[in-house]
């Protein structure tokens, strides 16, 4: 044999030890997945949360810790989240409001949601109910109305906090019926209902599962319903379209984001996992008694969703001139 032929084998061996070496891709999940809120303990997407917590951990095989990190109404923790590694191991479940109204209220450059997160699964819809102290004369929309032409700015509503979406279903009435009613801002729904039922402000938009006790002994009443369709859990009560303002129509969602970059096939597994959790009998009936509904969606469709209630609260702040607090 040629003695360069001796050599090939030898010099191949040397070349392929300069060649960077590829590690094989980390399985996912690898470790325990961290589920991140802006939502404090205990309260609205907290709770959703932590009951996706219990039913997706079985399946995706690891534990899933649950991070509460409120602040700047969801800012912090969209933040967070939008920081860490793009490997689906840090995930974030926020209501809509979080992702749609805040970064365009509470963040400094106004803040692109779909720049900075990539949408995995919207896990419910629900709509808000529109109540009053029994000391307003009013038992339905229209009589509300009439009653806000014939007192300008003095009947109140309160929300859970400027660019919240009790707001800004109130702002929509405002508008749409064309009103002046007085905006009281507080720090979280707990404290605004209970100046509600004290009948120290007049009216609120609020989830209903958090003011059916009151509605049910007759503390408060309950006018109207935000969505398209009635709540099963207050079925006699109208929405507010069905009241005469046709065009009106508000609802919240909470859904579940990445860090962009995420892989596809990372995003596709989880909108997978956490849509067929949600869809067996037993969450189907958890959520409805909560008021709220799951509608199986894929991640373009979320996406959109998310697009769409972007720019629609970008116009309602505009007509609205909702300014952020200082």
């Amino acid at each position: 044999m040629h003695p360069l032929g001796r050599l090939l084998p030898a010099a191949a061996l040397c070349a392929s030890a300069l060649l960077p070496v590829v590690a094989p891709a980390q399985p996912f999940p690898s470790k325990p997945v961290r589920l991140v809120t802006g939502s404090q303990a205990g309260g609205g997407t907290d709770i959703t949360a932590r009951a996706i917590q219990q039913a997706v951990a079985p399946l995706l095989g690891v534990p899933v810790v649950i991070d509460n990190r409120p602040g700047t109404a969801g800012m912090v923790a969209n933040d967070f989240v939008a920081k860490q590694p793009p490997d689906g191991q840090t995930l974030l479940i926020q209501p809509g409001s979080f992702v749609t109204i805040s970064p365009q209220l509470n963040a400094s450059p106004r803040w692109d949601t779909m720049k900075h997160l990539a949408a995995v699964v919207q896990v419910s819809t629900y709509d808000l109910v529109l109540v009053a102290h029994p000391s307003v004369p009013a038992r339905n929309v229209k009589e509300l109305i009439a009653v806000a032409r014939a007192k300008p700015g003095m009947i109140s509503f309160a929300s859970s906090g400027v660019g919240s979406n009790f707001q800004l279903a109130g702002e929509l009435l405002k508008l749409e019926a064309k009103v002046d009613m007085l905006h009281v801002a507080y720090r979280g729904s707990p404290p605004a209902v209970l100046d509600l039922v004290a009948g120290r402000v007049d009216t609120m938009f609020v989830h209903v599962p958090t003011v059916k006790g009151h509605i049910d002994a007759g503390r408060l009443r309950a006018l109207a319903m935000t969505g398209t369709q009635r709540s099963a859990l207050l079925p006699q009560v109208p929405t507010i379209a069905e009241s005469g303002l046709k065009a009106y129509e508000i609802s919240g969602i909470e859904g579940i984001f990445a860090p962009i970059g995420t892989p596809r096939e990372i995003i596709a597994r989880l909108n997978s996992v956490v849509g067929g959790a949600l869809s067996t009998p037993e969450m189907k009936a958890s959520w409805a008694s909560k008021g709220i509904e799951f509608v199986p969606n894929t991640p373009e469709q979320f996406a959109a969703k998310v697009q769409f209630d972007y720019d629609k609260t970008a116009a309602l702040i505009k007509a609205a001139d909702i300014r952020p607090e200082r």
